[in-house]
């Protein structure tokens, strides 16, 4: 008979900057059958090793991981995570030589392993066998958050470290229950998992789905959690709010005052600039003629009215398969606008139209409620607005506006517990001082 192949530890990074908030979570995750514990990185440089000490003493059964980061200093920092209680502490493989040497002795000395996280080194194989010679116990592969959003993966780098090395790899980096027996495959001994985990609003379920899905070896569908690429922006801007996009772009992106026509209007395309003068409905008539399936015509009319918009240009617009408008100038025939179901954002509503003299271009840059839009750029709108995402970061910033979403979905859940959100976010600890 052939030994069953053992599945993966699971490790739950606890990337909080609230202390009681990551150890509430690590009951969850425990209850849910995590076995290893991580005072994440965000979590020591704000509550420094008594987030170890802390997690040390409510989970005495379970391993604690230190992900110290280390760059320098090695043996003040290791020996010092040894005696706050963690079984495991990080060194980064960008480290110097002598530093990832000195971690390791120390670990030897104060009963504490060394784990290498080959994040940021220039040949993560080579690093991690040489750390494998060095004495480290374990080397990680992690793609780090700010490259998630931009849609890397680690698999490829974790079957060439696991093929290289014979202590245990961890991998870190997106990991949820669609894509963990992958990870498996590839040759992780240890998933560390983040968000799929952090972010859920049962962090128990959550971690309970992680283990089934080793276990059965199928994926689990998640809309939540993954990081796309080019061709899912679309996709992932449909299940985000404009308010969650302009947190994403650092409180950014937001074309003021541009409303929609109907409330309850949903708006996500790619841009197609107009031009035009108020009143001259000529170019953002033509435009619908240019436009593709999809796309979002844009139009800068002067911000006041006559209207370049009404009925009729909808009627044709939605023939054309358009997604909706956005028009920084007026429209009118609202009422039959409204019924036809295209989604219209405007500043302006005005009974008259101006004459069609043709003035202005398509395809041009233009600049609508003070935000500048560019041909392609995406477009989305709700009942709070419009923000623009520029096309050069809209792979990056969708994901950003994602991952908003999914940290918000948890703190929902805690004022629904019973909390508030000031307590929640403990937001008297963190207002500017001085």
């Amino acid at each position: 008979m052939t030994e069953e192949k053992r599945l993966p530890v699971i490790q739950v990074a606890l990337d909080f900057l609230e202390l009681d908030r990551a150890v509430s979570c690590a009951r969850e995750a425990a209850a849910g059958g995590a076995a290893r514990l991580e005072a994440g990185t965000p979590l020591i440089k704000s509550e420094g090793l008594n987030a170890v000490r802390r997690l040390r003493a409510e989970f005495p059964d379970r391993t604690i991981v230190a992900d110290l980061k280390t760059m320098d200093a090695g043996r003040i920092e290791m020996e010092a995570a040894a005696k706050a209680g963690a079984k495991i502490a990080v060194v980064l493989g960008a480290a110097s030589e002598s530093t990832i040497r000195e971690c390791v002795e120390v670990g030897r000395n104060y009963g504490i392993e060394v784990a290498v996280d080959v994040l940021g080194a220039a040949d993560a194989v080579a690093r991690a066998k040489e750390a494998q010679a060095w004495g480290a116990s374990e080397v990680w592969v992690h793609v780090p958050i700010d490259d998630q959003m931009r849609g890397r993966e680690a698999f490829e780098t974790l079957r060439e470290v696991a093929g290289a090395v014979s202590v245990p790899v961890a991998v870190a980096g997106g990991l949820h229950p669609g894509n963990v027996v992958e990870a498996a495959a590839a040759g992780a001994d240890v998933l560390i998992v983040g968000g799929a985990i952090t972010k859920s609003v049962d962090a128990q379920e959550a971690t309970r789905a992680v283990l089934n899905a080793l276990r059965t070896g199928k994926a689990e569908a998640t809309h939540l959690y993954r990081r796309g690429g080019e061709g899912d922006i679309r996709s992932i801007l449909e299940k985000v709010s404009a308010a969650n996009l302009s947190d994403a772009l650092h409180r950014g992106g937001v074309a003021e005052g541009l409303r929609p026509l109907a409330p309850g209007t949903r708006l996500v395309g790619t841009a197609v600039t107009v031009r035009t003068v108020a009143g001259d409905w000529a170019k953002p008539v033509e435009a619908i003629d240019v436009a593709s399936s999809g796309d979002v015509l844009v139009v800068d009319a002067g911000g006041r009215p006559p209207a370049v918009w009404g009925e009729l240009a909808t009627t044709s617009a939605l023939g054309r398969g358009l997604a909706g408008l956005v028009v920084d100038g007026a429209v009118r025939d609202t009422a039959d606008v409204r019924a036809s179901g295209f989604a219209v954002f405007t500043r302006h509503v005005s009974p008259n139209a101006g004459e069609p003299k043709g003035l202005g271009e398509i395809g041009a840059p233009v600049t609508v409620g003070g935000q500048r839009v560019l041909p392609g750029d995406w477009i989305l709108g709700d009942d709070d607005g419009v923000v623009v995402l520029p096309r050069d970061r809209a792979v990056e910033y969708a994901n950003r506006a994602m991952d908003v979403l999914e940290r918000e979905n948890r703190i929902r859940a805690e004022i629904r517990a019973g909390s508030t959100l000031s307590k929640v976010v403990e937001l008297l600890r963190w207002e500017k001082r001085g």
